[in-house]
């Protein structure tokens, strides 16, 4: 058996850029991401984590479309051990993650400004303590549900890439993808859901950081849930 990959073609959904960025921004663009930007390798090999960061890492944690950046950044600094991929197509978000990264001074990031799937193929089994997908987009219609990140597809990737008893943390604040989610998840036999009752969903733990666009949902009237699943033993 090899432990090399292959990467089938696979096509990415959403937009890549919005508003013109500030100079600064677009500075840390051609400054600060090529020192922290993971290439995926080109062979079909796989990442080793013990050689993302400059010091070593207890454990590896995955951002799947982090938006502006704020929540990793804070998990960054609030866990200096442990190492965090972030992936993120939308430049606009990878420039607000880098102005995060130089104003904490964070050296635990690694940033791949592109689809999350060829990541997780190239990532060693049972390699990853935490993966956040939070806040993703809905794809409100139904001839667009194939587009949602979590569901037969990236499931078996993400299970694969976990480690036993990792957490995989979901937030939403749409109940057409809740049900999605949660129905999906809850279904596959490598997850367990670890809500008990109704405030394990509905109420967002401690260490779970705010993001951007959480506050809005909020001061809009929507209601997010939190949604929290242990990877089951293998």
């Amino acid at each position: 058996m090899t432990d090399e990959i292959s990467q089938p073609r696979m096509i990415l959904y959403g937009r890549r850029r919005g508003r013109p960025l500030r100079r600064h921004r677009s500075d840390l663009l051609e400054t600060l991401l090529p020192a922290l930007r993971l290439e995926i390798p080109a062979d079909g090999g796989r990442i080793e984590p013990a050689r993302l960061f400059q010091h070593p890492v207890s454990d590896l944690w995955l951002e799947v479309g982090f938006g502006g950046g704020e929540h990793l950044a804070a998990q960054a600094a609030a866990n200096p051990g442990v190492g965090l991929i972030g992936c993120e197509p939308f430049v606009n978000g990878v420039a607000s993650l880098l102005q995060h990264v130089e104003a904490r001074g964070l050296e635990n990031v690694r940033i791949v400004p592109d689809d999350a799937r060829p990541v997780l193929d190239a990532l060693p089994d049972a390699s990853v303590g935490r993966v956040f997908v939070l806040f993703p987009d809905p794809w409100p219609k139904l001839r667009h549900a194939f587009r949602r990140f979590i569901g037969p597809d990236n499931l078996p990737r993400l299970a694969r890439v976990l480690k036993d008893g990792a957490e995989l943390r979901l937030a939403t604040d749409d109940w057409q993808l809740c049900r999605w989610m949660l129905e999906h998840t809850w279904r596959h036999p490598d997850f367990e859901w670890l809500a008990r009752r109704p405030e394990d969903w509905r109420v967002r733990p401690d260490d779970w950081p705010q993001t951007r666009y959480e506050q809005k949902a909020v001061e809009a009237g929507r209601k997010p849930v939190f949604l929290r699943f242990r990877r089951r033993p293998r």
